[in-house]
C-alpha cells in the first residue's frame, strides 16, 4: 500500500458477493479505487443468508482490501424453521411480490415487515455500532460507506459516523420506500411511518447519498437538501476479454434472477407463432435460462410448445453468464410489472450492453432502462402488450442471424463506455476525495 493512499470503511451485507451485477457493486469498486489511491476496508457478516455466492468473484478483490466479518443473528434462521425449509431460497426468486400467498407466508411477512425494521438485518445494527467505534479508534479511516438494501448497513453507519465524525456517503443500489416490494410488506401504519421516518435521518445525515439510477436520484433529491449523485452500475472490460465461439444456435438468452412477476409470456408466444410457421427457426431456437429462475416461467415457456428448445443452466459463476451474453442472438431483459420499476436500471442492464448484442427489453418504454438502451442504440424496449412489435424484432434477429447482409443499428461504444466499471470507480473516488477533506455534516455534540 502507496503511503499516501486514503482509507475508505465500506458496510456491506454481501461479501462475499452473488452473481448480481447490482450486488456486485462494491466488490468492482474495491477492485479498481487502489488505482485511485484508496484502500478498501470491508465490514461484512460471516454468515450472511444469500442464495449462492460466487467465489469466483474474489479474484476481483485486490490486496489492498482488508476484510473484517463478525456473525450475525437474522430472522431468516428463525423463518425456515417455521415454514420447514432447510433452503428459503430454493421456492422463489424474490419471495416479497404481487404473486398470491399462503395464510403462512402472509403471516411471515407480516413477521418479518412489523418487528424487523427496516429488515431482517437490523439486530446487527447494535453491536456492529459497538465494534467499529472501537475497531476505528485502533483502525482509522477517512471515509465510511455504507450500501443497501439492506438499509440497516445505513443505520450502522449513520451511528458510527454520528460517534465518530468520519464523514460518511451512503450509497442506494435500490431505493427504500420507493421500492417494489415496499408495498407488499403488509406494513402497519405505524411500521410504514417508521420506514419513512428512518429513510429521511438516513438521507438528511449522510453527507453525500449516491444512486444508481437518474429517477431515483430525482425521487431522493426531492426528499433531502444533502448532495444525491448520480454513479449507476456498470459491467467490467476485464470480464468481457474471454472469446467465444458462437455455437451456431439462434440463442435468445437470459441471465440472472428471472422472477414470476417479470414473466414475459408475450415473448414466449411470439417465438411459438414463429416456431410454427418457420421449420427452421424452430430447429435452430434455444432459450438459454442462465441463473435462478422461479418455476413459473419455464412452465411457461413448456406451456408455449417450447420445452424442446429450453436450456435451463441454472445458477452459474459470473464467467459463464458472461460467455452466455457473448454468444446469445438476442438478449432479453423484462422488467417486473410493478409501476416503480420505471426507475429500475436493472444490474445486468450494463453487462448486455458490453457483451454487444440486441437487447429486447420488456417494460416502460419511458422508464430509466428504455432511456440508457435508446441512447446506446444497444436495442430496443417495448410495452408489455406489444406481442406485434416483439415479434417483428425477433424476426429482424434472425435475419440478421441467417443473412449477414441484414444489418442491426449499430451501438454507440462511448455512450456504452461510460459505464466501465473502471470509469466509475474513478467517479466514486472523486466524491471520496471531496469528502475526505471535509468535516462530518452532522457531528454529534
Amino acid at each position: 500500500m502507496g503511503p499516501d493512499m486514503k482509507k475508505v470503511l465500506i458496510i456491506t451485507y454481501y461479501w462475499p458477493p452473488t452473481g448480481g451485477s447490482g450486488v456486485q457493486r462494491w466488490v468492482k469498486f474495491s477492485k479498481y479505487l487502489p488505482q485511485y489511491g484508496w484502500q478498501p476496508v470491508i465490514y461484512t457478516p460471516e454468515n450472511p443468508e444469500m442464495a449462492a455466492m460466487d467465489h469466483s468473484l474474489e479474484n476481483d478483490i485486490p490486496e489492498e482490501a482488508v476484510v473484517v466479518k463478525r456473525h450475525i443473528t437474522e430472522f431468516y434462521s428463525v423463518y425456515r424453521k417455521l415454514m420447514g425449509r432447510k433452503d428459503i431460497t430454493v421456492k422463489e426468486v424474490n419471495p416479497i411480490n404481487s404473486q398470491k400467498k399462503t395464510l403462512k407466508q402472509r403471516l411471515m411477512l407480516m413477521l418479518r415487515g412489523n418487528l424487523f425494521i427496516p429488515d431482517p438485518r437490523v439486530t446487527w445494527v447494535r453491536p456492529s455500532v459497538k465494534f467499529l467505534c472501537k475497531y476505528l479508534k485502533e483502525h482509522p479511516v477517512d471515509v465510511i460507506v455504507s450500501t443497501g438494501p439492506p438499509h440497516s448497513m445505513h443505520l450502522i453507519a449513520m451511528k458510527v459516523a454520528g460517534k465518530t465524525g468520519i464523514p460518511w456517503l451512503a450509497d442506494f443500489r435500490d431505493p427504500w420506500t420507493k421500492m417494489f416490494y415496499f408495498k407488499h410488506l403488509c406494513l402497519s401504519k405505524w411500521a410504514e411511518r417508521k420506514h419513512q421516518r428512518l429513510e429521511r435521518e438516513v438521507l438528511d445525515s449522510a453527507d453525500t447519498v449516491v444512486a444508481v439510477s437518474p429517477l431515483v436520484q430525482d425521487e431522493f433529491i426531492s426528499m433531502t437538501s444533502t448532495p444525491v449523485e448520480l454513479i449507476t452500475n456498470g459491467y467490467d472490460e476485464e470480464d468481457f476479454e474471454q472469446v467465444v465461439e458462437p455455437d451456431g444456435y439462434f440463442n435468445v438468452t437470459h441471465t440472472g434472477l428471472f422472477a414470476a412477476d417479470g414473466n414475459p409470456e408475450l415473448v414466449w408466444q411470439a417465438l411459438a407463432d414463429k416456431c410454427a410457421l418457420d421449420d427452421e427457426f424452430r430447429k435452430m431456437l434455444r432459450i438459454r435460462l442462465v441463473g435462478k429462475t422461479d418455476p413459473q416461467i419455464t412452465e411457461s415457456i413448456k406451456a408455449a410448445g417450447l420445452g424442446s428448445n429450453l436450456v435451463d443452466l441454472g445458477y452459474q459463476d459470473h464467467s459463464v453468464a458472461v460467455r452466455e451474453q457473448k454468444n446469445a442472438s438476442l438478449l432479453i431483459l423484462p422488467l417486473r410489472k410493478e409501476p416503480e420499476y420505471r426507475a429500475t436500471l436493472p444490474g445486468k442492464l450494463f453487462e448486455y450492453l458490453a457483451s454487444l448484442r440486441p437487447v429486447l427489453g420488456i417494460g416502460q418504454t419511458d422508464g430509466a432502462m428504455a432511456r440508457i438502451i435508446n441512447e446506446t442504440n444497444a436495442g430496443v424496449v417495448f410495452g408489455w402488450d406489444d406481442k406485434t412489435s416483439v415479434a417483428a424484432y425477433i424476426n429482424l434477429c434472425w435475419r440478421q442471424f441467417i443473412s449477414p447482409d441484414v444489418q442491426l443499428p449499430e451501438t454507440v461504444p462511448d455512450a456504452i463506455s461510460r459505464f466501465s466499471r473502471r470509469s466509475l470507480a474513478g467517479r466514486m473516488a472523486s466524491l471520496l476525495d471531496s469528502l475526505a477533506q471535509k468535516s462530518r455534516k452532522n457531528p454529534e455534540s
